[in-house]
C-alpha cells in the first residue's frame, strides 16, 4: 500500500481534517507519516474540538463549559473521535521533521487546513512546505488539499515557471461563502477575539474577503473560473452550501470534492471523509500506472 506523508503545523490546525483522513486512509492500508516543524508531537486547534469559548459567555469560568453556538462549530462526533483515536496512534506520536520529508520518499501528500492564526501562519507561510509540494507535483505523485492547505498549494511556486503549482488546474477550498459566515457568527460568539475565524484579515481600505481563502486561491489560478464551487443545479446543492451538514464515510452528498488529474481538493471538514476517499482512489491508480 501506499506511503502518504501528512504534514501539520505545530498546533491550531483543523481536527476532523487531519484526524478524518488519517483514520480513511489507515483503514485502507496506507501507511500515514505525519511531519511537523520540530519532530514533536502537533496539537489541533482545542476551540475546533470541544467547542468551548466559541460562545459570547466563553470568557466567563464555568460558564465556558455551556456549549451552544460551539456545538455546532466544532468538529462533529466522528472528528472527535477520529482525532481521539489519531493521538493515540504511534504515528501521530513519533512525527518526523517538516525539512526531512523528501517527495521520493512517499507515494502522496495530503495537506489538512486549519484558521487560527496563531499557528496555521508558520504552516501557510513555510518554505520548507512549499518547496516540498513542487517536488510532489514535479514527481507528478497525488496530492490532496482541503480549506486553508490549498492556499499552501496557491503559495508553492514552481521555479520552473514561476506560477503556482495550481495554475492551470482546477480546484476548489474553502469558499468565501462558508468563510464569511463564520468570520461574521465568530465576530459576535467570540466578541473578545473577532478575528477568529480570519487567518488573514482583509487590511483597511480592502473589499471584504480580498485575503479570504478563495481570493487567494483564486489569483494563483490560471483563470478564475478554475476555482470551483458547487454549481446551482447539481443534486443535493442546498445540502452541500447550506454549511450545517457534514459527510460520513456511507454519506457523501453533504461534500463536494474536486478531482484534477492526480490532484483532490476539498472545501472544510464536511468533505473530508469523500475527500480522503478520492484521495486514496488517486493513490491506487498510481500504484497501478507503476
Amino acid at each position: 500500500m501506499a506511503r502518504v506523508l501528512i504534514p501539520l503545523p505545530a498546533r491550531d490546525y483543523d481536527p476532523t481534517e487531519a484526524a478524518v483522513s488519517w483514520r480513511v486512509l489507515s483503514e485502507l492500508g496506507h501507511e500515514v507519516v505525519f511531519a511537523t516543524p520540530d519532530g514533536a508531537p502537533a496539537e489541533a486547534d482545542d476551540l475546533m474540538v470541544h467547542g468551548r469559548g466559541l460562545d459570547p459567555w466563553g470568557l466567563v469560568p464555568g460558564l465556558d463549559r455551556l456549549v451552544f453556538i460551539g456545538r455546532f462549530l466544532r468538529a462533529d462526533a466522528a472528528g472527535r473521535a477520529a482525532y481521539d483515536a489519531m493521538k493515540r496512534s504511534p504515528e501521530w506520536r513519533s512525527p518526523m521533521r517538516w525539512s526531512d520529508g523528501r517527495a521520493s520518499e512517499f507515494d502522496g501528500l495530503l495537506l489538512p487546513g486549519g484558521h487560527r492564526a496563531r499557528g496555521m501562519r508558520e504552516y501557510l507561510e513555510s518554505p520548507v512546505l512549499q518547496a516540498l509540494a513542487v517536488d510532489f507535483f514535479h514527481a507528478r505523485k497525488p496530492v490532496g488539499a482541503v480549506c486553508h492547505g490549498v492556499v499552501l498549494l496557491a503559495r508553492s511556486v514552481d521555479p520552473k515557471t514561476g506560477h503556482s503549482v495550481l495554475y492551470g488546474r482546477k480546484t476548489t477550498a474553502l469558499t468565501w461563502a462558508l468563510e464569511r459566515v463564520a468570520v461574521r457568527v465568530g465576530r459576535i460568539a467570540r466578541w473578545w477575539d473577532p478575528t477568529y475565524y480570519s487567518t488573514y484579515p482583509d487590511h483597511q481600505g480592502e473589499p471584504e474577503g480580498h485575503r479570504s481563502v478563495q481570493a487567494e486561491v483564486t489569483r494563483a489560478l490560471a483563470d478564475p473560473a478554475d476555482f470551483q464551487d458547487v454549481p446551482p443545479g447539481m443534486p443535493d446543492a442546498a445540502l452541500k452550501t447550506g454549511g450545517r451538514a457534514r459527510d460520513r464515510a456511507n454519506d457523501s452528498r453533504p461534500a463536494f470534492v474536486v478531482e484534477d488529474g492526480d490532484y483532490v481538493s476539498a472545501r472544510w471538514p464536511g468533505d473530508v471523509h469523500t475527500f480522503a476517499a478520492a484521495f486514496a482512489r488517486r493513490l491506487a491508480a498510481a500504484a497501478k500506472q507503476g
